[in-house]
């Protein structure tokens, strides 16, 4: 074995440790390729290190294991724990190493994640390594610490793993959803409600379009500003429950250390000092029976607040009463952070055991927070002459803290059985006075199930945006899903959570096919918002231009509370690249697979492309509707895959479609052609919609590509229960034109001859697109033609083939080569032209777009026809016009 210099020692072939890169990581936050929930998926480049074993690289298992020893629990795919390992040391690739070691990161932080792949990509020396994440922050960061810690099993350098995984813990606190709103989040999905994260904190949208709610924590978009701004105010909220005859401590406020001694001499000691508007009991004094007690405890409730509430200290526990929609939901005891003595052990190492209990965490990591031992732990015991290092008596209770609060260390105990009825309307009328939809009663007495007048028991606060831990998590008694009654206000039964979304993918026609639907919903009555290739819309309005059929755009449509129906039209592109930008769809189409984007991202087949294009029908609801092309064998073996109801559309004659034939006869929904007439098949059920000619998208029927966009948009709108004569409506009132789908089929009159402008760029949408042009009647046909620069060359030669029967062609470039060089692109589709039999002689190049639809302009006469395939659609119809006008 030989040394290799820069390298892994021991090796005989140079490995090189820089050579593991992951160069390229994003977040799919959807449904995706790989998995129908969110990943982080990496290409990890290998160089030298492709195919390379770990047992040929020396002393790399053994530091793995002494850096990550919980790696002994992943079975992998031996099925039992100890199954990884066991691949390590009979040797495994460093994509599948990366799998495991990205996946135990995000566990040690925290987060509950098991999922993992290992593809090849196709592309040599790459690997797509595709891993689970609940926390996209934690996931992200710990794809890149597992390289950085593959790397250091390979050089022998020190990593520090205790310090990284704490990191990682501290970063999964800070972006995790807090408890309540996780609590929310958690009852929302056991509903099928949709949920989307809309910041790094807790304010989430449960909800979809017309029926979304928002939420952080517990203050809801029904929470008052003014009530909670009453309630931030201390000194107000005690006026507001006297006012009704309520019980609230007596007391005054302060702004300066003698006001508050006059006030405490006025009202009689014991008394305690809180900030007018802190929260989480942040500045709140223990009791204070002097005023040398009160000018001692001044300055620390002043530091949180310009003005101090004065109150007469009251006997009795601290009691937290959570009232939901008018309604009492929950009651807890709260009680401080405390240890208990054992006459043995001094306080601080009290503290310690106690936060061993594995329920104790930092923050809201656990149901309990950890004890705190800190400067206000010994400021607090030294105020009762003790320090960290007394040992209290056994069976003494030490307070850590003077406020029951469960963030500085504080339990609860489940009291909701126990509450009298007096004082659970009484804590609704507090909630009610001060105007909020969810609120947290602070009640100080001596027994809950007394009524309050009996005890001389107070309400000390009434809380917007309470905490809900002690509820759903308390130390002792029941667990109580406080949730569910704040959902049942948001979500009352009978109301709906979402809207219908109808997601559009497939090679060609999607653009057309989305618009055609939006256009039929549009006849309903109802607010659509649709995505397209040319941008976002609500009803006819673009609110966003450009190419917009990724989860950016969906969010767009389906966050914005005036839309009734959402139309997402899904590209390729947007499902690898970021997935899916929701979790369902109501109905899923899938027009066709064909040859088009091959060879980008990793997808080099059309099988593959049609894995990635059956997402749509994966993610159909269980009682929605998968639309799907009974003509394509790729799209129709979907079936499978979808769990919806299927709806299967041919273009085929009556007869000769079985799948179609069958479908039907299982009483099955179907869309097609019979006697020249689009129809809907249910069974023995026939219902015509309206005669092919007739509609206008058709151009008389010429346009035989358009059938099976028509079909798709017709067996949508019906199983969406759009009536039979809106369907007719929209199908009749749906023009080709600019305005209504520009750059799809656009037939202008000019100078008595025609032009025709369409975004047709794969050879199936050419071929198309072809047949029309020579069915329509012509003296002589023109074409404009390109191709996109990042398709294939087989792909470019076969546009240029396909159109080689027109008279005289314009080879064009787009402004976007997409990687070649300028002219490549155009001498591809001549190639092409040359190959189907155009004589040279009737080619010419013209790069510009804009001069070569110029020029095309320039050769027509009368009845002539030029088909342009526009790559700046607006740009190109703008030109037209302008040359129409000049």
């Amino acid at each position: 074995m030989s040394e290799t210099v820069g390298g892994v020692l021991g090796v005989d072939t140079i490995a090189r440790p820089d050579d593991f890169r992951v160069t390229r990581i994003r977040a799919l936050r959807g449904p995706n390729f790989w998995r129908l929930a969110p990943v982080i998926a990496c290409d990890v480049s290998l160089g030298t290190l492709d195919e390379m074993p770990s047992v040929d690289l020396p002393g790399f298992n053994e530091r793995l294991i002494q850096l990550l020893p919980t790696l002994h629990e992943h079975e992998c795919t031996r099925g039992a724990p100890g199954g990884f390992v066991q691949r390590l040391h009979e040797g495994t690739l460093l994509p599948h190493i990366l799998e495991h070691i990205a996946l135990e990161l995000q566990i040690l932080a925290g987060t509950d994640v098991s999922f993992g792949r290992v593809v090849a990509s196709g592309d040599a020396g790459i690997w797509w390594v595709i891993v689970a994440y609940e926390e996209e922050a934690v996931g992200l960061r710990a794809v890149h610490e597992a390289v950085r810690i593959i790397r250091a099993c390979m050089t022998g350098d020190e990593v520090d793993a205790s310090r990284l995984i704490s990191e990682l813990q501290q970063l999964w606190q800070t972006v995790r959803l807090g408890p309540s709103t996780d609590a929310i989040v958690e009852e929302a999905r056991r509903r099928g409600i949709p949920v989307r994260r809309l910041n790094s904190r807790s304010l989430v949208q449960l909800g979809l379009g017309r029926n979304l709610r928002r939420i952080q924590a517990t203050m809801t978009d029904n929470t008052s500003a003014i009530a909670v701004e009453i309630a931030q105010n201390k000194d107000e909220t005690k006026r507001v429950l006297h006012a009704i005859g309520l019980p609230v401590p007596v007391g005054d406020v302060a702004r300066d250390v003698d006001e508050a001694v006059d006030v405490a001499l006025e009202i009689g000691f014991p008394v305690i000092l809180k900030p007018l508007d802190a929260s989480h009991g942040r500045g709140i004094s223990p009791r204070l029976d002097d005023e040398s007690a009160v000018r001692a405890a001044w300055p620390v409730a002043r530091e949180y607040a310009d003005v101090v509430v004065v109150e007469r200290f009251v006997d009795g526990t601290d009691h937290r009463v959570l009232v939901v929609n008018g309604k009492v939901a929950a009651v807890a005891e709260r009680v401080p952070a405390r240890v208990i003595g054992d006459g043995t052990r001094t306080i601080r190492e009290l503290i310690e055991i106690e936060n061993r209990d594995p329920r104790r965490g930092f923050g809201h990591t656990k149901s309990l927070t950890r004890l705190p031992l800190d400067d206000f732990t010994i400021a607090y015991l030294e105020e009762r002459e003790l320090s960290l290092e007394s040992r209290p008596a056994a069976g003494d209770v030490v307070a850590l803290r003077p406020t029951a609060n469960l963030s500085t260390g504080g339990t609860s105990i489940d009291r909701t059985d126990e509450i009298h009825p007096d004082n659970a309307t009484a804590c609704e009328m507090a909630a009610s006075a001060v105007g909020l939809d969810v609120a947290g009663i602070d009640v100080v007495t001596p027994d809950i199930s007394l009524p309050f007048r009996d005890n001389g028991a107070v309400i000390i606060e009434v809380n917007a945006a309470p905490g809900i831990r002690m509820h759903t998590h308390p130390a002792e008694g029941q667990a109580r899903n406080v949730a569910a009654p704040i959902l049942d206000m948001l979500y009352p039964p009978g109301v709906d959570c979402t809207i219908p979304i109808i997601a559009i993918t497939g090679t060609n026609g999607k653009t057309t096919t989305a618009r055609l639907i939006a256009h039929l919903f549009r006849h309903t009555d109802r607010t659509v918002g649709l995505t397209t290739t040319d941008g976002v819309y609500l009803n006819n309005r673009l609110v966003m231009e450009g190419d917009m059929t990724g989860p950016f755009s969906a969010n767009i449509i389906l966050s914005n509370d005036t839309v009734d129906v959402a139309v997402l039209e899904t590209a390729r592109g947007g499902i690898l690249r970021a997935g899916l930008g929701f979790d369902e769809c109501d109905v899923g189409v899938v027009l066709n697979v064909s040859g088009d984007h091959l060879g980008l991202r990793g997808i080099h087949t059309l099988e593959q492309l049609a894995e990635v294009k059956g997402v749509i029908a994966a993610v159909v609801k269980r009682d929605g509707h998968a639309v799907l092309n009974a003509d394509d064998p790729l799209v129709s073996a979907m079936r499978d895959r979808s769990p919806g109801d299927i709806v299967l559309f041919s273009v085929a004659a009556e007869g000769e479609s079985e799948a179609v034939e069958e479908h039907v006869a299982r009483n099955g929904i179907a869309a097609r052609i019979e006697a020249d007439t689009f129809v809907i098949r249910r069974g023995k059920l026939r219902i015509p919609i309206v005669s092919v000619r007739e509609v206008p998208l058709m151009l008389g029927g010429a346009a035989r590509f358009q059938r099976a966009n028509v079909l798709a948009a017709i067996a949508t709108a019906y199983v969406q229960g759009v009536r039979y004569d809106d369907i007719r409506a929209g199908l009749l009132s749906f023009f080709p034109s600019p305005s209504m789908t520009p750059g799809r089929l656009n037939l202008i009159r000019i100078r008595g001859a025609r032009l025709l402008v369409d975004y047709a760029h794969n050879p199936a949408a050419v071929q198309g697109l072809m047949e029309l042009v020579h069915e329509l009647p012509a003296r002589r046909r023109i074409g404009v033609l390109a191709a996109p620069g990042d398709r294939r060359d087989e792909d470019i030669r076969a546009v240029g083939r396909l159109a080689a029967r027109l008279d005289h062609v314009i080879v064009k470039e787009d402004d976007d080569t997409r990687g070649r060089a300028p002219g490549a692109t155009a001498e591809l589709v001549i190639e092409g032209l040359r190959a189907g039999g155009l004589s040279v002689d009737r080619i010419e190049i013209v790069p510009s777009e804009l001069d070569a639809v110029q020029r095309a302009v320039s050769l027509l006469e009368a009845n002539d026809l030029a088909v342009v395939l526009a790559d700046d659609v607006r740009g190109v119809l703008d030109k037209v016009r302008t040359l129409h006008d000049a």
